[in-house]
């Protein structure tokens, strides 16, 4: 088989038609390198990752991408000791894939598992391949920032270990933020191979809605309602109680809602908070459809991103990206500086405050609302603006794709495909 025909192999626990949005991003590279004439197969999980019941079929081939799913490999996210096993089983079955793989090119692994990438490490050995590395979050870091491991407790040093032998061993890094790779670089230095690539909206299937054309909000009761929206998973790393105890302090104004939509281990502070305290503002629904996700966001006046306070550059809210394709202003709550606090200052589209001050969340709710529409649609159009011009989808994709085939025997000329520039990120 010529080289022209070998296989790019992808490793993710998560994929379409998973709602998690990195299982979309990874498609979206996926089926771009197909258009490239590249075979691609994806290994990953038959289950669904944050709902295990759900269960996909084990072969599939979606835009010429070849998929096997494997079983055994999601476990739902009851606790971290179940996760871990899940992972572990799943890590056992991809390098068992891996090696058999036919015509094997290239690895392409993220860090969903956290532990994918000593997988990859395994087969890039045995098959001699060229592995990509794509930091979707910095880990054991996350775990210890958020408590749930001490920095000496032998998993996190093991999982460290196997970070900087990945780091090492990887042909390119690529990572979301400057703030992540600050983080990487301080566990190796891979600044020769490193690219800055934040992810991107789904802009094909986005776009903005007007209010009173918008399905959803006719489903859901909203005509007249101001909308404060939270979308996507609800995780340690991006709580959403500052939010949640300013919707009860404004329980008492009938022209508010708060929207959660979703799913993750936060959703537990979302219903406990309707269950005990019945404020009658909030709505939890699940995640919504990809085909009609443009209508829920959409739906929303005022979107909230959220970035706990210690994991900035340890995890990179993917959300304000599909806010900022439907127009939208943004309410962050996070640390100061951030990667969204950049882009709310540079362009100017929202309000920025820091977790548990819940009197300043209440005051910028107040003052997105106060601005009134004219103002807050001037927001939301700068924020689309930033993304056609730095975040589109089609841009962003070619040069994960680029980092990717860079290398390869059958890559097209340097003229033709450019490398990244290592130490620039492309958003704001």
């Amino acid at each position: 088989m010529p080289p022209s025909r070998r296989t790019i192999l992808i490793i993710s626990q998560v994929y379409p038609p998973d709602a998690a949005a990195v299982g979309q991003h990874f498609h979206d590279v996926a089926a771009a390198l197909v258009k490239r004439g590249r075979p691609v197969r994806v290994i990953t999980s038959a289950r669904g990752y944050d709902d295990p019941t759900k269960v996909y079929p084990a072969r599939e081939t979606r835009d010429g991408v070849e998929i096997r799913r494997l079983p055994l490999s999601s476990f739902g996210k009851v606790s971290i000791p179940m996760r871990l096993l899940a992972q572990m089983l799943f890590l056992v079955q991809a390098i068992l894939h891996g090696l058999f793989t036919p015509n094997l090119g290239a690895l392409f692994v993220s860090t969903s598992p956290p532990m994918c990438a000593a997988g990859a490490l395994v087969i890039r050995a045995l098959r001699r391949v060229p592995l990509t590395y794509w930091v979707m979050d910095v880990n054991p870091d996350q775990v210890i920032e958020l408590g749930k491991m001490k920095s000496n407790a032998l998993p996190c040093r093991v999982m460290r270990a196997f970070q900087r032998a990945v780091l090492k061993r990887a042909k390119d890094v690529v990572v979301l933020d400057r703030f992540m790779g600050e983080r990487i670089n301080r566990m190796r230095d891979v600044t020769e191979n490193l690219s800055i690539i934040p992810p991107w909206a789904h802009d094909d299937v986005l776009e903005s809605i007007e209010h009173d054309a918008n399905p959803f909000r006719a489903e859901h009761g909203l005509a007249g309602k101001f909308v404060v929206m939270y979308s996507g998973n609800h995780g340690f790393s991006t709580p959403v109680t500052t939010v949640l105890d300013a919707a009860v302090r404004m329980q008492d104004r009938d022209d508010l809602v708060f929207a959660f939509i979703g799913g993750g281990v936060g959703k537990d502070d979302v219903r406990r908070t309707i269950s005990e305290l019945d404020p009658g503002n909030i709505l939890d629904l699940p995640y919504q459809p990809l085909e009609s996700i443009k209508f829920s966001l959409s739906a929303a006046d005022l979107h909230v991103v959220t970035v706990g306070p210690d994991v900035v550059g340890v995890v990179h809210p993917c959300k304000i990206y599909g806010a900022m394709a439907v127009a939208r202003p943004i309410l962050l709550v996070a640390p100061n500086p951030c990667h969204v606090s950049d882009l709310i200052e540079t362009h100017d589209i929202g309000w920025h405050v820091n977790h548990d001050d819940v009197d300043a969340c209440v005051k910028a709710i107040e003052a997105a609302i106060e601005v009134g529409e004219t103002r807050r649609s001037q927001m939301g159009a700068s924020a689309k603006a930033a993304v056609d011009a730095d975040l589109h989808s089609t841009r962003s994709i070619d040069r994960v794709c680029d980092v990717i085939e860079r290398g390869l025997p059958d890559s097209p000329p340097a003229t033709e495909r450019q490398r990244p520039e290592p130490a620039q990120e492309h958003a704001a």
